[in-house]
């Protein structure tokens, strides 16, 4: 080989080293910098996960991701029962078992997706209205089956859906006044200020996150 090979060997190499530490600096550093700071400063809660606080400052979720409010699991049982001092969201049946994420029964998210004739969702759908029906009843307030909403028999696509209808919230409100010792007017009160309206006023649905509304009603029953 000769001097001159070499010379031109070593220059393209250094070349080569030269261009790959330029680019690590640049798209390895400065530049996830760059679009981190800005998701910081212009989007700072989209940044960090739509995280939902309670009164003392402590996350308690994302304003993106639903989550369970049950009772704990007793010996016998396949499921937890509802702890019914909440609202509760829309159900969550997925396409198998957890047992790292015991809020959902999950492993993979998914919907209650079978035709309209489907015998398993039919039986789905309605022991879900007839427990949405027992649960929801009080002394005072009785469900009747025609005002079961589809959201509060069916889970979404994703299985995680975060929201409800205000039909079902509302459906729920006197049970929720009664488990905590409020007034109804003081529990619709309290889902009126949740209730999301549709996105420039017709696209999407009126809707209610569950988080933030069971987080403002934890805040109050303390308060």
């Amino acid at each position: 080989m000769t001097h001159n090979t070499v010379s031109s060997t070593a220059r393209l190499l250094g070349a080569g080293l030269r261009a790959l530490l330029v680019l690590t600096l640049l798209c390895g550093v400065l530049y996830p910098l760059a679009v981190t700071g800005v998701a910081q400063a212009l989007f700072n809660d989209k940044a960090n996960g739509s995280e939902i606080k309670d009164a003392s400052g402590r996350v308690v979720g994302s304003s993106l991701i639903g989550q369970r409010y049950d009772l704990p699991l007793k010996d016998g049982q396949e499921s937890p029962a509802p702890d019914l001092k909440w609202f509760q969201p829309r159900p969550s049946n997925g396409l198998g078992t957890n047992s790292v994420n015991t809020q959902y029964s999950l492993i993979l998210s998914g919907a209650t997706n079978r035709s309209g004739d489907n015998e398993e969702l039919i039986r789905w759908v309605k022991d879900a209205k007839a427990a949405v029906v027992k649960d929801n009843s009080t002394p005072a307030y009785k469900v009747k089956p025609d005002d079961v909403p589809a959201d509060a028999v069916t889970s979404s696509g994703s299985g995680l859906d975060p929201d409800i209808s205000p039909a079902y919230a509302k459906l729920q409100v006197h049970r929720v006044a009664e488990r905590n010792g409020l007034g109804v007017q003081e529990v619709e009160a309290l889902v009126a200020d949740h209730t999301t309206g549709r996105l420039l006023g017709f696209l999407g649905e009126p809707r209610v996150n569950v988080l933030e509304l069971n987080t403002a009603l934890r805040s109050l029953t303390r308060g």
